[in-house]
Formats: C-alpha cells, structure tokens, sequence
C-alpha cells in the first residue's frame, strides 16, 4: 500500500464539475491499494499518517502531527501509485488490486484514520476525478506499508 501525502491549505475533489468532498488545513492522502494488502497495512500507514510530524508548531517547525493540529483529511484513491514503470513506456498496473479487493480496503483505510479522531472527508471510488489542491510549504511525502521495519 502507497500513500502520497500532501500537506494542504485547502483542496477539494469534484466529479462532473459536481463537488463531491473538500477541507481546510490539512492533508491531502492519495492512496493506492495493491494485491496483498490487509488490515496490517492500512493500520500501519494510518497510524503513521496520523502521527508524522509535518505541522508547524509556534517557532515554524515541522514538530506536530495532523492528530495534535485536528487536521483534516481528504482521502483519495489512485490505482496508478502501484504502477510499475520499469519496462517499455507504458505503466503497468498488474500490482493494483482489482477494485473489488481495493474498496472495502479504501473504506476500512477512511474507517481506520476517523478513530484516530481525525475528520475525514473521501473522493469518489473509481470515479474520473478532479483534484484541487494548495499545497503547504510544499510539503509532500511518500509513504510504502512494505518499507516499514517491521515488514518480512
């Protein structure tokens, strides 16, 4: 499982020029679910975002975490972080989960950072999307559930 981090002054997803979810401050979370991921991986990854410290505190260092500032949260899925470019000119996707593993994945992820008390707002599953965003210091991270210490 892969999630690109952004943290955001604003940004809102919409779909047919229809609005579909939208934050503040906070972080934008795209989230892409590969074949093999369970439950430890989506408790890994949003227990890490919910804890990393990339908020400004008082003296302008990046030394709070979204769940000490109540950050909000814009959860959005994208198949394309498990592409694999190694090859040719053409990305491959086999690494994607199929949408009807990755969902109740998605879900249970969007499930997972709302008990750690964080507000979550959600794109649209399998929908062409529009994604606005401000982007905040920049400040973008990657994130790899299979790059944790603790993996086999």
């Amino acid at each position: 499982m892969r999630a690109v981090l952004q943290r955001v002054t604003n940004a809102r997803v919409t779909v047919d020029d229809r609005l579909v979810s939208g934050i503040g401050a906070g972080l934008l979370v795209f989230l892409g679910i590969e074949r093999g991921d369970t439950g430890e991986d989506v408790r890994y990854l949003a227990g890490k975002i919910g804890d990393l410290r990339i908020f400004e505190d008082d003296d302008g260092r990046m030394n709070r975490s979204a769940r000490e500032t109540g950050a909000e949260v814009l959860l959005v899925s994208q198949f394309t972080l498990a592409a694999d470019c190694r090859r040719g000119r053409r990305p491959s996707f086999a690494a994607a989960a199929p949408p009807d593993e990755a969902r109740p994945i998605y879900e249970a992820f969007a499930e997972a950072l709302r008990r750690l008390e964080l507000p979550v707002q959600t794109g649209e599953f399998r929908a062409m999307m529009r994604i606005t965003l401000t982007n905040d210091g920049p400040v973008t991270i990657l994130l790899d559930s299979r790059q944790r210490q603790d993996h086999p």
